[in-house]
């Protein structure tokens, strides 16, 4: 499967914030839309860095609470790994496993077109393996 599918299941809405949004509205912004990670960017087009609950938990326990007030700049990770509507879900998964990704951006023509996370790529396989077992057994009883 490709992960331009898995965006026309999903949509292409990505969460994006501001590099110099602070870590309390971050925060406010993955509750808002019940997300996991944020990309950061100052047009919603284009990625500056990526920046998740885990990123914020590190700094939490760094820095303390201060950290709400930093920008998110400062904790953001980059350089962000990316991906493209054509790229295949199996490769993709394995990539984020080996290098424990939970979230990619999708880049068309160097264009931020959405999101795709771990749960995203997983239920995906789910997916193609469910349709296989009907198919395998429709073809065993038919």
């Amino acid at each position: 499967m490709l992960i331009s599918a898995i965006l026309r299941h999903k949509g292409s809405t990505v969460a994006t914030v501001r590099p110099q949004a602070t870590v309390t509205e971050l925060l406010a912004t993955l509750y808002d839309n019940n997300i996991g990670a944020v990309v950061v960017s100052e047009d919603g087009m284009s990625i500056l860095g990526i920046v998740s609950e885990r990123d914020v938990v590190r700094r939490l326990h760094q820095n303390g609470p201060e950290v709400l007030a930093e920008p998110v700049s400062a904790i953001m990770t980059t350089p962000v790994r990316t991906c493209e509507p054509d790229a295949d879900a199996g490769d993709l998964r394995k990539t984020m496993t080996d290098h424990r990704i939970r979230h990619v951006p999708v880049l068309s023509d160097g264009r931020l077109a959405g999101i795709v996370s771990i749960g995203d790529v997983v239920k995906s396989a789910i997916e193609e393996l469910e349709a296989e077992k009907a198919h395998l057994v429709d073809y065993l009883h038919g």
